[in-house]
């Protein structure tokens, strides 16, 4: 064998070989146990080869053999590295180390050959930890594999018991006389604390940190104190919430002792503490941003700054660095403390948004003095938290500007707090951006600083847009140097960052801001567009793109010949890049749209590179229809347009609408154009469909008498036979109607014509096919724009629902769709027998019959309310078989009607609706309480006490129609009886405590309806109503019972209802209310869901975690590693049995994918937070299942 030879050549190819054929087959080790000992005991002996290859192999192919030997000699390989591990050869001590590492790292994480691993090795590890002989460098080494012990296999050593425990063996390290092992020995124990008892903990906080934390504790003794707090506050934050009332304190006087190693751990423990024990550390904040504002100004060495001015003046810069050269010193480790006490404050900004005003006040003034500090590190630690600030400002402040404030300002207390942020930052804004440029302005500036830098000014220009005008000198100045400079692999990102900000930039300030510096820039912009690297040519044009629309319309610009020229050669080139192809396009249109003057004398090469009729056009499209809608264009340019696209569409393409905006349109256009657009007139693509309508309405509209006979001789016949499709969309039924009313009025006698062969279309067609209600629709917009054929149509149809009509079913159905909707419009009161008939249809044996009676009874009722209200609602009083339905055509009443019209009748209407709805009857209460909700918002003052008043009534049903009422009243966004809602609001919605659990359903569901349309009116609410919220976010165990199906047994939740519209609302609270909201008790509520037994509660929960990744990032990062166990089983997939079917699987796959998407965001905020999830999440990456889709996720966000 190889392995034997004395060459050690061969003993090392000899371990590659058998390394290489364990990976290839697995099973190629086992056959006789003997020989298998042999060959085990042979790589053993390597490892003490006296060669360092050799054993280096040896190791790595004892990390191949850990995942396939035996028990017992698995055994044998701990035992013999542990004796090796302990012994006095350094050299061999240090490779069995090392090979009990890679062994600990490679086991497989399920299987019986990681129980037992953990079984054998932790034992026998601990041993070694209490061991007094072991070496100091072993016990490292020793405490490290712990390590990766339990960050791999937490649940397999929670399981397990040892003797003695971990946290007794490893306490007394913690007093070892090597710093080194002290440090290791924190890490470790802090680790072990979440699966130790907590009275073990206990006696730990007692013998190695309570006494430690005193002012004349010894100092080593302190140092391992405050570090140990700090790294269970990370690992075990729960353990240690309790006693933080004894440990704060004492860290808050140790961080004044004059020790530079003590006063950075206690930063840094005090960082953890408010990271990961937001709620037990409020008390203390005042205390901590103290600590964090005194020693991140902290530089004992650097005697040329006052702590309590201002850095010098940027003027003086060049000073500057010459003093930063004379105190710079390898020894000075001050910096260390300023950027723990950076983090310290980042970590305040990221977890407590209520306090962003007296941050402003007393933490931002600070960041920014320290915005040169002299330590590069430190600097952009600093650049990082004010980011940080920032981006809290934008999630938290509600900005001005934004829909929310700007149209409705409606809550005047947020918009108050939100004007106090927005005004503290922009009163901070001169000092800032002087404070930061100056440290860009250098030439000497590394690209990494110039790159913070940048993104630093982009994300201040995204909070308060146009707050620059005072910096633009030396901003043109600063990215005049960076892109002079031709951009290498290690600056693109660099230049890409600058020109993304330029862009955000001249689409936030006004031209005369920057115009007379512009020529300074422009040269530069200009050979950006011709670099080589793809993204950054694109970028650019983009910048002009961004700086064109800011100064449209421009008639003389120098530049603007060169920017032509670049995009021209761009788009003429056949090997340029499809993102700067695109760019290069929308360029071009808004130089057509900014300086059309100009670009009219150029002679239109560019249409040519543009309207091509190979490779992607979508682009190409976009811009010609941004020239169309913007530009006052020449028909020559419509018609050659035109062209293109019929060519496009010839082949096939998926082209959008096309709009023309001229005085008219060629005479050959509508033939050629009708024939084009004949293919897209089929349901297989709504969308298409829609828009292929909306150009035939727009021909008939623009050239009525050459359109109208192309649609009638060729595209009429198919239209009729998609008119009845279900299959149409709110938007796509739109065009429909659009279109028959353009075509109708193209042609006055063609609506004779269409009304009947609309009705023979549904008529004829299959039953599954077919929405007599889309027909009805179509009808009643050609009576609409067609007067003259009311009459015809009313009588046609209306004989169809007399009581002696043969008529079959479908007819019948069609005929009270079409008189309803006529209905709505006509006054039929001259024609009473056609209500009569409808109400007659009410007692009909078919369900779509009595369906569409009560949509004509209640549409008729609108043309004259007067005349046939009154019939509606005796019949819903008198008549309990026909009450639902009446109650249905009341439901069309309400919602039909003008608010005028409303108010006329809604006396009449609410006691019935009220007494109709106290049935137990679901279905008929919801009805009355959507009417009752509509009544409700056209007399408030009167309606709204009603309904408060009915809200302790002893009847269920009662309250259930109460709630569901005022769920109906959100829908109406206005605000004119907001006034008169909120004072009522939180006892409307205390009946969450109902005892009736579909009347807590319906309330949470009206919070959810609240939280969205009214945000404004809760907000302040939140404090009382979220207990109630969060208690019906738990699973109930009485609610959940046990139903016999057959030989089976089915478990039915009954609570799965409420639980879910808890989450939903949970998730439009986090949308609308987010400044309320306590982000730790609200993801204590969220991370159970990831366990529910319902997958609908885990998908929702998944959609939460996406959300609180983005906007709230330092809040959810500090829980990974609860989220990570529940995430880790779903990714697993479902378990495949017997019983397994295709369903199941592609459930369980669903599932997958909405974790995957949750997964991905957090991986973008979590990384290095917790070692479990980063492990997860490369396991996830390697996998051939989701590795892919996540990738393409991870680009996609």
């Amino acid at each position: 064998m190889h392995m034997l030879s004395p060459d050690q050549d061969f003993r090392y190819m000899g371990l590659n070989d058998l390394m290489t054929e364990i990976k290839q087959d697995q099973s190629c080790f086992y056959g006789d146990e003997a020989i298998e000992n042999k060959v085990l005991n042979q790589v053993l002996l390597l490892v003490e080869d006296k060669i360092s290859e050799v054993k280096n192999q040896a190791v790595k192919c004892l990390g191949q053999l850990i995942k396939i030997i035996r028990q017992p000699q698995m055994e044998t390989v701990v035992d013999k590295l542990i004796e090796f591990s302990g012994g006095q050869d350094e050299e061999l001590r240090d490779i069995s180390g090392l090979a009990l590492k890679t062994i600990t790292a490679e086991l497989p994480p399920d299987g019986k050959v990681a129980v037992t691993a953990c079984a054998k090795l932790t034992p026998k590890l601990l041993g070694q930890v209490q061991n007094p002989q072991t070496p100091p460098e072993a016990l490292v080494e020793t405490l490290s594999i712990l390590s990766i012990l339990i960050s791999r296999f937490p649940a397999l050593l929670a399981g397990s018991s040892f003797d003695p425990p971990p946290l007794t063996a490893l306490a007394p390290l913690l007093s070892h006389s090597r710093p080194v092992v002290r440090k290791r020995a924190i890490i470790t124990l802090s680790q072990y604390v979440p699966i130790s008892p907590p009275e073990l903990f206990n006696e730990v906080l007692t013998a190695n940190v309570f006494p430690y934390l005193g002012d004349s504790a010894h100092l080593e003794k302190q140092k391992t104190a405050v570090q140990l707090v700090a790294a269970v506050a990370r690992h075990s934050p729960s353990q240690i919430a309790g006693v933080l009332g004894q440990i704060v304190p004492g860290i808050l006087k140790a961080v004044q002792k004059d020790d530079d190693e003590l006063r950075e751990g206690s930063l840094q423990a005090l960082e953890a503490i408010v990271l990961r024990c937001p709620t037990e550390a409020t008390p203390y904040l005042e205390g901590i941003v103290q600590a964090g504002n005194q020693y991140i100004k902290y530089d004992p060495n650097y005697a040329g700054e006052d702590e309590d001015e201002e850095m010098a003046d940027e003027d003086e810069d060049e000073d500057d660095e010459e003093l930063d050269d004379e105190y710079s010193d390898d020894e000075d480790t001050s910096y260390k403390i300023r950027r723990s006490a950076t983090k310290l404050l980042a970590a305040v900004i990221g977890t407590r948004p209520e306090l962003l005003t007296p941050i402003y006040k007393s933490v931002s003034p600070i960041l920014i003095s320290r915005f040169g500090d002299r330590e590069a590190t430190v600097r952009l630690e600093v650049w990082a938290t004010y980011a940080t600030l920032l981006n809290q400002t934008a999630v938290y402040g509600l900005p001005q500007g934004k829909d929310d404030i700007r149209k409705r300002k409606r809550d005047t207390e947020t918009s108050d707090a939100a004007e106090t942020l927005y005004t503290l930052l922009q009163a901070q804004v001169p000092s800032m951006s002087k404070a930061l440029l100056s440290q860009l302005k250098s030439p000497k500036t590394p690209p990494a600083t110039l790159q913070a830098g940048f993104s630093l000014l982009q994300a201040l220009l995204s909070v308060l847009p146009g707050c620059l005008t005072n910096q633009v000198p030396l901003i043109f100045s600063t990215s005049k140097t960076v892109l002079s400079q031709s951009p290498t692999t290690t600056t693109s990102t660099l230049h890409l960052t600058c020109l993304s900000f330029l862009a955000l930039f001249f689409s936030t300030h006004p031209p005369p801001v920057f115009s007379a510096s512009l020529p300074t820039l422009t040269p530069v912009l200009l050979k950006s567009v011709g670099e080589r690297h793809p993204r950054i040519s694109s970028e650019s044009l983009r910048v002009f793109s961004a700086l064109l629309t800011a100064l449209k319309p421009i008639k003389t610009a120098d530049w603007i010949d060169s920017v032509y020229d670049q995009a021209l050669s761009k788009l003429t080139n056949h090997d340029t890049d499809a993102e700067v192809r695109e760019c290069a396009e929308d360029c071009i249109a808004d130089l057509w749209v900014a300086a059309t003057d100009i670009m009219r004398s150029k002679g239109g090469k560019e249409w040519e590179s543009i309207c091509r009729l190979t490779g992607k056009t979508d682009g190409a499209v976009k811009v010609v229809t941004k020239v169309a809608k913007e530009v006052s264009v020449e028909n020559a340019w419509v018609n050659d347009v035109v062209a293109w696209l019929l060519n496009l569409l010839k082949r096939g393409g998926r082209q959008g609408k096309l709009e023309i905006y001229a005085s008219g349109i060629p005479t050959g256009l509508a033939p050629a154009l009708v024939s084009q657009v004949k293919p897209y007139i089929s349901t297989s693509d709504i969308a298409l469909l829609s828009q292929a309508l909306d150009i035939l309405a727009l021909l008939l509209n623009l050239a009525p008498k050459t359109t109208f006979p192309e649609i009638e001789k060729h595209l009429l016949t198919t239209i009729y036979e998609i008119s009845h499709s279900p299959l149409f969309t709110t938007n796509a039924l739109d065009s429909l109607l659009s279109f028959y009313a353009e075509l109708v009025k193209a042609d006055d006698q063609i609506s004779t014509h269409v009304v009947p062969n609309l009705a023979i279309s549904v008529e004829k067609a299959p039953k599954s096919e077919a929405s007599p209600a889309n027909v009805a629709r179509c009808i009643a917009q050609i009576v609409k724009s067609q007067p003259n054929v009311a009459a015809g149509t009313i009588a046609e149809y209306s004989k169809n629902i007399k009581k002696s009509s043969k008529a079959k079913t479908s007819l019948v159905v069609l005929s009270l769709l079409i008189v309803g909707e006529l209905g709505r419009f006509i006054d039929m009161s001259t024609q009473k027998d056609i209500f009569n008939n409808a109400i007659n249809h009410f007692g009909s044996e078919q369900e779509e019959v009595r369906i569409a009676a009560a949509f004509a009874a209640g549409n008729i009722a609108i043309g004259n309310l007067r005349e046939f209200l009154p019939a509606i609602v005796h019949l819903a009083e008198s008549d309990p078989k026909k009450r639902l339905l009446s109650l249905h055509a009341l439901k069309e009443v309400v919602t039909h009607c003008d608010q005028g019209q409303l108010e006329g009748v809604a006396e009449q209407l609410w006691v019935p609706l009220f007494e109709n709805s106290e049935t137990s009857e679901e279905s008929t209460r919801n009805v009355a309480a959507a009417c009752l909700g509509k009544l409700a918002t056209t007399h408030p003052s009167r309606y709204l006490p009603q309904l408060h008043a009915r809200l302790r009534e002893p009847s269920a049903s009662t309250r259930a129609t109460v709630v569901s009422a005022i769920r109906y009243t959100f829908a109406d966004n206005s605000q004119s009886y907001d006034e008169l809602l909120a004072p009522l609001l939180v006892d409307f919605l205390s009946l969450m405590l109902d005892q009736d659990l579909t009347v807590r359903r319906l309330t949470l569901s009206a919070l959810n309806s609240a939280a969205r349309t009214k945000p404004h009116l809760i907000r302040d609410h939140l404090a009382s109503l979220l207990p109630s919220l969060y208690k019906e976010s738990v699973v109930n165990p009485n609610l959940i019972r046990t139903v016999q199906m057959g030989p089976w047994t089915h478990k039915v939740d009954d609570g799965l209802e409420t639980r879910k519209t808890a989450y939903e609302t949970m998730y439009t609270l986090l949308d609308t209310c987010l400044a309320k909201l306590d982000l730790h008790e609200f993801l204590s509520h969220i991370l159970p869901g990831l366990a529910d037994d319902s997958d609908e509660v885990k998908v929702i929960s998944h959609m939460l975690l996406f959300r609180l990744a983005q906007v709230a990032p330092t809040a959810v990062s500090q829980r990974l590693d609860e989220a990570t166990p529940q995430l880790e089983k779903t990714m697993k997939g479902a378990s495949v049995t017997k019983d397994t079917v295709k369903q199941d699987l592609e459930r369980a796959a669903e599932l997958q994918r909405s974790a995957l998407r949750a997964v991905v965001a957090l991986s973008k905020i979590g990384s290095g937070v917790s070692t479990r999830f980063d492990a997860f999440v490369d396991d996830v990456k390697k996998s051939p299942t989701w590795g892919p889709e996540f990738r393409e996720l991870l680009s996609a966000q």
